[in-house]
């Protein structure tokens, strides 16, 4: 097995664990993982970067599933709504949720978008919200945030800069 063939075996077992995570969080809030979520949630996961609702629709529509954007739209908040997929505000763009094969913590992510390749990390960005938090307090403020993002270069990215 080619090192490129292993790799594409492994992002397929990848996309099918996350398929098979967001499948049962959609049972746990008891909401119905419809065909059409599951192919919107499937060409999200299938990549690290985010990627806009037209590009899933063209996506989908390559594979053969032609759709209205209004259908992606709805599968898209549905899939937000069960916490398996982000969006990210700056960019209008959608990534699966890279926590869905660890339990739950309640904490909140903070999602580092790399300006080279697309690619989105989430971290734990409790102290960040933490702060804002405090600060908001002291000026007698309501926030509603529920993530922050960082623009920047990822690892990969920074080396092969450096190469």
């Amino acid at each position: 097995m080619t090192a490129a063939t292993a790799e594409d075996q492994r992002a397929r077992e990848r996309v099918k664990l996350s398929i098979d995570r967001a499948s049962a969080i959609f049972a746990e809030k008891n909401i119905r993982f419809t065909d059409l979520r599951r192919k919107v949630f499937e060409e999200i996961a299938s990549t690290h970067a985010s990627v806009g609702a037209y590009e899933v629709l063209d996506r989908l529509a390559k594979k053969g599933t032609r759709l209205a954007p209004i259908s992606i739209y709805r599968a898209l908040d549905a899939l937000l709504e069960a916490g398996v997929v982000h969006r990210l505000e700056s960019k209008n763009a959608y990534f699966a949720c890279r926590q869905l094969h660890k339990p739950r913590t309640g904490k909140r992510p903070m999602f580092l978008s790399c300006e080279k390749c697309g690619a989105v990390q989430e971290v734990d960005g409790d102290e960040i919200f933490t702060a804002i938090d405090a600060a908001a307090h002291g000026a007698k403020f309501e926030p509603r945030v529920r993530f922050a993002e960082v623009s920047g270069t990822c690892h990969e990215c920074a080396a092969r800069r450096q190469s």
